[in-house]
């Protein structure tokens, strides 16, 4: 029998793409969605839109009541690291304040299962060892703090209300469906793959790499590139985990990659030049964020898209074939 689901932010990059997993496997599929970054083109036909925001809590509270849901799936946020140093209080109430109000909604209604997506922005350790999910949590961010609120209410909530949640934590979402029904379309874009790519074809100025005297080879920041249909497996893996009990998982590949080295696969990828240019560090940003994803692993999650190349070129293909993203 399909199960009834929720998923806040489904008109997003990820949240696009386990809208798409759920479907898929046969699921029904409801997204809300106040299309403040999203993309009405992003849900597919035949999958009923909510425009609403999180901070309203009656529309919440309306849509919650509307009959038994199975799961909520949370992905609705800001996301821009370099913005929430700039704007942290909006960040602290959209995101927390908002995220905080869902799973209230959720509990006062009887939702049993919630997957959030949170971040690898909770961790603050430069070093070449894959990060566990019991590493020091140490929020360089006013975003990172904001997810690191909301898992910190998901636990209470789960104490106390016996909500039954997964927090996963991925490191740098990428890649596009390789089907080439979904991508990759932020306005501004802030992910730096796409940003290597339409560097490398022409619609934009040479890429901004920030900073090149970090403790790395190359100088440049290392992330842990996690493909997103990759990420949607895990989204539905952790949901069948939900059965039995509450879930905290990093996901990533286990092998980070630079700024430079990702320049590099661009180039291999689209055998075009990429310009680029280095300029001072980011507020906020790490040295190296490498993900270790052994308690998904033991799950059962395999990533299939492991290999940069492999990522990029789904990333490219969707850049390539939609040069204005949804718009046309």
């Amino acid at each position: 029998m399909n199960q009834r689901i929720l998923v806040t932010g489904g008109a997003g990059y990820v949240g696009s793409h386990l809208v798409a997993a759920l479907l898929d496997r046969g699921e029904s599929v409801t997204v809300l969605d106040n299309l403040l970054t999203g993309h009405r083109e992003a849900v597919p036909a035949g999958v009923a839109l909510i425009v609403a925001d999180l901070n309203d809590g009656a529309a919440i509270d309306a849509v919650l009541s509307d009959g038994h849901w199975d799961a909520v799936f949370h992905f609705a946020s800001l996301s821009q690291v370099g913005e929430s140093m700039r704007m942290p209080l909006r960040y602290l109430q959209d995101n927390a304040g908002n995220g905080i109000r869902l799973i209230d909604g959720c509990v006062r209604h009887g939702v049993e299962r919630f997957v959030l997506s949170s971040t690898a922005a909770l961790f603050n350790l430069d070093s070449d060892a894959p990060i566990p999910e019991d590493a020091p949590i140490d929020p360089q961010s006013a975003y990172g703090d904001s997810k690191w609120m909301i898992e910190r209410a998901l636990r209470w909530a789960g104490q106390v209300h016996g909500l039954r949640s997964a927090c996963l934590r991925y490191f740098n979402a990428a890649g596009a469906d390789p089907a080439g029904r979904l991508g990759e379309d932020h306005r501004p874009e802030s992910h730096l793959i796409p940003l290597v790519i339409d560097a490398a074809l022409g619609r934009r100025a040479a890429l901004d790499v920030y900073g090149d005297d970090y403790n790395t080879a190359d100088g440049t920041c290392i992330r842990d590139y996690v493909h997103v249909s990759d990420l949607a497996s895990a989204h539905l893996l952790a949901l069948d985990a939900l059965r039995e009990a509450s879930v905290v998982w990093n996901l990533g590949n286990g092998a980070g990659h630079s700024v430079k080295q990702v320049i590099a696969s661009v180039e291999r990828v689209s055998a075009l030049k990429v310009p680029y240019r280095i300029v001072g560090r980011r507020a906020g940003d790490a040295g190296v964020l490498v993900a270790s994803s052994v308690r998904a692993q033991q799950a059962g999650w395999r990533p299939v898209h492991g290999d940069l190349d492999d990522i990029v070129s789904t990333a490219f293909a969707w850049r390539q074939a939609h040069p204005n993203g949804y718009g046309g």
